[in-house]
C-alpha cells in the first residue's frame, strides 16, 4: 500500500513554474511559425534541447549509453514523444489559435490513461477512470463542435492533427514505461531528442532543401525559448517535480497549462476563442480532476480494480 503524496510549498511553486513554462510554449511556437517552416521548427526545437542536455550529462558526469537496444529505444521515443506530435501540433497551430491548441493538449492525460490501459494489467481502467475519460472526450466534443463532427474544413483538421499528436504522445508514455525504464531521465531525454534531430534533419532537408533561420530578434527569442527553456529546461524541471509531487498530482500541470496559453495568445497574438472552447476545458479539467481523484483513492486504499 502506498500513500499519495502532499504537495509542499515548494512543490506547488515548481508546479506553477512548470505550468507557466509550458503554457508560454505555445505562443512562442506561434510566433517563431510567422518565419520559420513546421519542420524547421521541429529541427530547432529538439536540436537546441538536445544539445543543452548533453551538455548537463557531461558536467553531472553521467554515463552515456551504448546498447543499440538502448538508443533504438530512443528512436522509438523520439518518433511518439517529439517528431510526431511538435510536428502535427506546430502545423495545427498554423490554423488554430495557440490557447485552442494549450486545450486540446490536455486530452494526452485522457489518451494516457486509455493507453496505459491497452498495455498494462497495473494500469486497467475502473468506473471512475471511465467517468473522467468520458467528461474529458465530452470537452473534446464541445472543444472541436459538433459541426466538425458532419464536415471537415481546415479548421477541423488542424484540432484533429492536435489530437492525434495529443495521442503519440500518449502512446510515448507507455513506450518509456517499457523501454527506458532504470535511465537517468536526463540522459533518456537527451537521448530521446538526438534520436528526433536525425529523424527530422534529413526529413527537412529532403522535403524543404534547407532549415529555415528566423529573421528577426523576436523570431529568435521565440525558437530560443521553446528549445532551451520550454524543452531542455522543462523537462529536467519535469522530472523533478515528479520525484516530489508523484505522477497523480504531475497531472494538475494539465489544469495551469491552458489558462496561461489562453492569456497570453490574447494578451500578444489578439487571439479570442469560441465560448464553446471554455466550456470544453472546463469538461477536460473535471475529467482530469475525476481520474485523479480514482488514482488518489486507488494509492490510498491499495484497490486494484
Amino acid at each position: 500500500m502506498t500513500e499519495q503524496k502532499t504537495l509542499s510549498s515548494q512543490a506547488w511553486l515548481e508546479l506553477l513554474l512548470l505550468g507557466l513554462i509550458w503554457g508560454a510554449s505555445f505562443m512562442t511556437i506561434r510566433i517563431a511559425l510567422d518565419e520559420v517552416s513546421v519542420l524547421s521548427s521541429v529541427v530547432h526545437r529538439v536540436g537546441w534541447a538536445a544539445i543543452a542536455l548533453w551538455v548537463i550529462v557531461w558536467l553531472r558526469g553521467l554515463k552515456i549509453p551504448t546498447n543499440p537496444m538502448v538508443w533504438f529505444a530512443f528512436i522509438g521515443m523520439g518518433i511518439l514523444n517529439n517528431v510526431l506530435p511538435f510536428s502535427l501540433m506546430a502545423w495545427g497551430q498554423l490554423h488554430i489559435e495557440s490557447g485552442l491548441t494549450s486545450i486540446l493538449n490536455a486530452v494526452t492525460a485522457i489518451f494516457g490513461v486509455l493507453v496505459a490501459a491497452l498495455f498494462f494489467a497495473d494500469e486497467r481502467l475502473t468506473a471512475m477512470r471511465l467517468l473522467g475519460v468520458g467528461l474529458g472526450f465530452a470537452g473534446v466534443v464541445s472543444v472541436i463542435g459538433p459541426g466538425a463532427l458532419t464536415g471537415f474544413d481546415l479548421r477541423s483538421t488542424a484540432q484533429i492533427a492536435v489530437l492525434a499528436g495529443t495521442l503519440s504522445y500518449a502512446f510515448a508514455g507507455a513506450w518509456g514505461r517499457w523501454r527506458l525504464g532504470g535511465l537517468s531521465p536526463v540522459v533518456a531525454a537527451a537521448g530521446m531528442l538526438t534520436a528526433s534531430l536525425v529523424i527530422m534533419l534529413p526529413l527537412t532537408l529532403l522535403r524543404e532543401g534547407n532549415i529555415d533561420l528566423p529573421t528577426t530578434p523576436r523570431g529568435m527569442l521565440a525558437i530560443a525559448y521553446y528549445a532551451l527553456i520550454a524543452t531542455a529546461g522543462a523537462y529536467l524541471l519535469y522530472y523533478r517535480v515528479l520525484a516530489r509531487a508523484g505522477a497523480g498530482n504531475l497531472m494538475l500541470v494539465t489544469l495551469i497549462i491552458p489558462p496561461i496559453a489562453i492569456a497570453l495568445g490574447a494578451w500578444v497574438l489578439n487571439e479570442a476563442l469560441n465560448p464553446n472552447a471554455y466550456l470544453g476545458f472546463g469538461l477536460l479539467a473535471l475529467g482530469l480532476m475525476v481520474i485523479n481523484f480514482s488514482g488518489r483513492r486507488r494509492n490510498i486504499t491499495g484497490a486494484s480494480t
